[in-house]
């Protein structure tokens, strides 16, 4: 388990298997996981981490999402998943966030090996 502990305040120690559940019912309307897959009214998330906001190829992502500038990782996404929209102000994502730390940190942990 890493970060995430007990009680999962932190990204780290997802369950991926919780995650997907997770990604299935929550995200999987606007995005697909699998690198290579099509956008959909969200951008496809294969290769998120590591990568910037707003520079998968194809999308049209707002302004605001292009000028944030946040690297993808499991600490940024920990922090954007909790409230997309002040995340990043002006953001097409219409999602309300996930308020639950161990639900972030086990959608983070799915993202991990889906996304790879």
């Amino acid at each position: 388990m890493g970060k995430g502990g007990k009680g999962g305040g932190g990204p780290g120690g997802g369950d991926a298997k919780k995650g997907a559940k997770i990604f299935k019912t929550k995200c999987s309307q606007c995005h697909v996981a699998e690198k290579g897959g099509s956008h959909k009214q969200g951008p496809n998330l294969g290769g998120l981490f590591g990568r910037t906001s707003g520079t998968q190829e194809g999308y049209a992502y707002s302004k605001a999402n292009k000028e944030k500038g946040v690297l993808w990782g499991e600490d940024t996404l920990f922090d954007y998943l909790l409230a997309p929209k002040k995340y990043i102000p002006g953001t097409k994502m219409v999602f309300a966030g996930l308020k639950k730390p161990k639900d972030r940190a086990d959608l983070i942990a799915y993202l991990k090996e889906a996304t790879g």
